[in-house]
């Protein structure tokens, strides 16, 4: 076995995408994602692979934000995609109906 990153090919902006979504919509109503378990589905269990993957799920995940198709929550509230720290989750969006 090799520490070559070229050995695990680099997942694209859309299947990234597709992955954040999937988990997400997997979930029970108000029910979070952690960013590692969408970069293990997609690299596997290797730790050097899917820890490689997070940087790239976060800036996809602020992208969707962004979009409003994605809450990034930390401590069960959501926060603004461009200005967090720390441990984050995912989340659908929270209506804006009452």
């Amino acid at each position: 076995m090799t520490d070559d990153p070229k050995q695990f090919p680099q997942p694209d902006q859309l299947t990234i995408t597709e992955a954040i979504e999937t988990a997400v919509a997997a979930r029970e109503d108000g029910k979070t994602v952690c960013p590692s378990e969408v970069a293990r589905a997609l690299a596997g269990s290797d730790e050097k692979n899917w820890r490689r993957l997070m940087k790239p799920i976060r800036a996809e995940a602020v992208r969707l934000a962004d979009a409003g198709r994605l809450d990034i929550r930390r401590k069960g509230k959501t926060v603004d995609p461009h200005d967090f720290r720390g441990v984050y989750r995912l989340a659908a969006p929270r209506s804006t109906e009452n």
